[in-house]
């Protein structure tokens, strides 16, 4: 069995009615590989996490790590980044309330007030961007409020660009997500099929 991660994630209450605490702790192994936050680094850019990206990457290239307690407050990491992150710096965010308050609980009330207060973040956070940024918004899996029981669900989820103009795209994996960025920032093609 292969284990890329482990989550140790606090409960409280008891037998029937158990509430998840925010103690949780992401426990990873180190990607076999250099990942786009290695590569940047690597070229001097400035690299900000924001929430458990630093747990998801093992703290690997990361020149800054930014946490906090809710969603609201990673959110205030975002805004503030956008107005003073250095020029050529890569911030990745990961935002988890909707998957364990809202897309495990099977709560679609609660998931429906979380877009539409996300909505009013990414419109904060683009009217802040500046000329030649990048933003790239997607999820790591589906979680579908509406779902039976309470694992992570399957559907496609969305990968939305700014700062390049409206192009169709098709269907991407996370390799051309990561792509991309590279790209952006100008550092060199890697994988598989590129040839030297």
């Amino acid at each position: 069995m292969r284990v890329g991660r482990v989550i140790a994630r606090p409960f409280s209450g008891r037998e029937g009615d158990f509430r998840r605490t925010a103690n949780r702790r992401d426990f990873a192994i180190p990607a076999p590989g250099e990942t786009i936050l290695d590569r940047a680094f690597a070229a001097g850019r400035a690299t900000h996490a924001i929430g458990k990206i630093g747990d998801i990457f093992s703290h690997r290239g990361i020149s800054h790590l930014h946490k906090g307690d809710s969603d609201a407050a990673l959110s205030g990491h975002l805004l503030r980044l956008a107005d003073t992150a250095e020029a050529g710096s890569l911030t990745f965010a990961n935002f988890v309330e909707f998957d364990s308050l809202y897309g495990h609980r099977r709560d679609i009330a609660g998931y429906g007030r979380a877009l539409e207060w996300f909505d009013r973040v990414a419109g904060a956070f683009l009217a802040r961007m500046r000329p030649g940024d990048l933003a790239i918004f997607t999820a790591d899996h589906g979680n579908d409020p509406s779902w039976s029981g309470t694992d992570h669900t399957r559907e496609r989820v969305p990968v939305l660009g700014w700062g390049y103009g409206a192009m169709p795209v098709g269907q991407v994996a996370f390799v051309d997500v990561a792509a991309s960025i590279a790209d952006h920032l100008g550092l060199a093609p890697q994988g598989p099929d590129v040839h030297s």
